[in-house]
C-alpha cells in the first residue's frame, strides 16, 4: 500500500464536496492578522477548472516571484474578489472582527455571487450564502490558496505603498511584522498612523506608564 504524502499538494475534492460543477464555490483567505501595521486583506477567488494555474499553494510556501507569478495568471483565469479592513477599523472591532468583516467584503467584491464558500481556518464571517471552514484550508484547498495567494500578493504591494507614505519603518521589507528592525525603527520614530494602536507594542508606546 503507497505511503501517504507527509505534505500534500491543495487538491479540488473540497470544491467537488461543495458542489462543483453545479455550484459555483469561491475560496477564501486572508493576509496580515499578525503585523503591527497595515490592513488586514482577505481575498476570495473562483478557479474555473479548467484553467488552473500548476502551482497553486499556500502562500506562505512560496517566495515573493512565485506569487507574484501565479497572482498574475490568476487575475486572467479566476474571478478575484478583495476586500480589506483598515488600521482604524482593526483598532476599533479588534483584529479578529476585522478579519472576518475583510472576508466578507472580498466575497461580496466578487463579479459572480458565490452558492458556497471555503473559508481558511476554524471560523465563518458573515456572508450571503453557505461555506464551510477548514483548518490549514490554504494547504488543503485549490481554491483557498489561491486566495492566500490573491490576499498576501495585495497586501504586500499595500505594504511597500505605505513605505513610501512613511519612510523609515522599512515596511516594504517586513510588512508590518515586528521584527528587530521594525522595532528599533519604532523606538527612533515613535509609530505612525499606519501602526495598529490597539496591538500590545504599540499600545504600550502611545501610552507609556508614568
Amino acid at each position: 500500500m503507497p505511503r501517504a504524502l507527509k505534505n500534500p499538494l491543495p487538491d479540488f475534492r473540497f470544491e467537488l464536496e461543495a458542489g462543483h460543477p453545479r455550484l459555483i464555490v469561491c475560496g477564501v483567505d486572508e493576509a496580515g492578522r499578525g503585523p503591527w501595521a497595515g490592513p488586514v486583506v482577505a481575498a476570495a477567488v473562483i478557479l474555473d477548472a479548467a484553467r488552473i494555474p500548476p502551482g497553486l499553494n499556500d502562500s506562505k510556501k512560496l517566495d515573493a516571484a512565485r506569487r507574484e507569478d501565479l497572482f498574475a495568471q490568476l487575475q486572467k483565469s479566476a474571478a478575484i474578489g478583495i476586500g480589506e479592513a483598515s488600521v482604524a477599523e482593526i483598532d476599533r472591532l479588534n483584529i479578529l472582527k476585522a478579519t472576518m468583516l475583510a472576508m466578507s467584503r472580498a466575497v461580496a467584491a466578487l463579479g459572480t455571487a458565490p452558492h458556497f464558500a471555503l473559508i481558511d481556518g476554524n471560523r465563518l464571517p458573515d456572508l450571503a450564502c453557505p461555506a464551510r471552514a477548514i483548518v490549514k484550508g490554504d494547504a488543503l484547498s485549490l481554491s483557498v490558496a489561491a486566495a492566500s495567494i490573491a490576499a498576501k500578493t495585495v497586501r504586500d504591494r499595500t505594504m511597500c505603498d505605505l513605505a513610501r507614505a512613511h519612510p523609515g519603518y522599512g515596511f516594504e521589507r517586513h510588512k508590518g511584522y515586528g521584527t528587530a528592525a521594525h522595532q528599533a525603527a519604532l523606538s527612533s520614530l515613535g509609530p505612525c498612523a499606519a501602526h495598529r494602536s490597539s496591538f500590545a507594542p504599540i499600545r504600550k508606546m502611545l501610552s507609556p506608564a508614568a
